[in-house]
């Protein structure tokens, strides 16, 4: 087995044969954001776990599908399984276009297991507007009401908010432009609220030692925020604006959709401000709006009370 002492987690209990695939295809995803680059190499380092002595290019359709059901019985929902299959996807496809030591490639047509469909959480408008409504002048407390304005007025994922540079916002027009999945460039609306807040931040920002910096959204030390930053700002504004659960960034971006959803009944429209691909991912909204709907129903409908009751025969 391959000992190495400052190699990423799992690879030690590597085999040894398959060691140097795992580094080679590390530095081959030195280009792509952290995240993404650490989230592959995790998964294909499960996979390589899985196959024990076994080298991955030997590895066949079938043997990658037992693995996957072994995940699967071990409790891994279909939608982890389907992105560690991404990532081996990825894998092989390194392997076929390095040295084409490969015939084939052994993901083709494997599916990860289906599971059921998990309702996005999303904020009430009450509680989406007492969390972007922050006191205080001091350049933290604006900092953060122009981020989480600008979060629930757009609908920005957040990796386009830590991303957004300053001379991507026209305040003027009232409009984002960020880079969303698939290096895709969409243009967003800002609202009047959020528009107001990044304008005094503009002015708090001016202030701070920034330099070149381009980032729109900055630490007191003038260098741009990120992401994990931006969650730990998001939930300790949750707590210290009275809320009672957890708050995430995407927590912000599900609360828009929905919200515009109920508002404007327009699919396509919050399609294309999301920045989604396929109307498929935008569609999980309405399921939303039927929720309430159904809260609505039960506690207002005469036979839905009755029923509820247990006073129907």
């Amino acid at each position: 087995m391959a000992k190495r002492e400052n190699a990423s987690a799992g690879l030690a209990t590597i085999a040894a044969v398959n060691a140097p695939l795992l580094a080679a295809f590390t530095r081959h995803l030195a280009p792509q954001p952290a995240h993404t680059r650490d989230a592959y190499v995790r998964d294909v380092t499960r996979l390589a776990l899985a196959a024990g002595d076994a080298a991955l290019p030997s590895l066949k359709r079938a043997q990658l599908a037992r693995i996957l059901a072994s995940l699967h019985a071990k409790g891994l929902s279909g939608r982890s399984l389907a992105r560690m299959l991404s990532a081996w996807r990825a894998f092989y496809r390194f392997l076929l276009d390095r040295d084409r030591a490969l015939a084939e490639d052994p993901c083709a047509g494997l599916k990860a297991p289906k599971s059921g469909k998990r309702l996005p959480a999303a904020l009430t408008p009450d509680e989406a507007v007492r969390l972007v409504t922050i006191g205080g002048d001091d350049p933290v407390s604006v900092r953060d009401r122009a981020l989480l304005e600008l979060a629930y007025s757009s609908g920005l994922r957040l990796s386009e908010l830590a991303g957004l540079d300053v001379d991507r916002v026209d305040l003027t027009g009232g409009e984002v432009r960020v880079w969303g999945k698939g290096a895709k460039e969409r243009v967003v609306p800002v609202g009047a609220a959020a528009r107001d807040a990044i304008a005094a931040w503009l002015v708090q920002r001016a202030a701070l030692p920034v330099g070149d910096e381009r980032a729109l959204f900055v630490g007191a030390s003038g260098r741009r925020m990120s992401g994990r930053t931006i969650e730990r700002r998001v939930a300790a504004w949750a707590i210290r604006q009275g809320l009672d659960h957890h708050v995430h960034p995407h927590m912000l971006r599900h609360s828009f959709a929905s919200h515009v959803l109920q508002s404007s009944g327009d699919l396509r429209a919050v399609q294309e401000m999301l920045g989604h691909a396929s109307i498929a991912s935008t569609q999980v909204y309405t399921h939303l709006d039927f929720q309430a709907l159904a809260k609505v129903y039960d506690a207002a409908h005469p036979r839905a009370r009755r029923k509820r009751q247990g006073s129907d025969p």
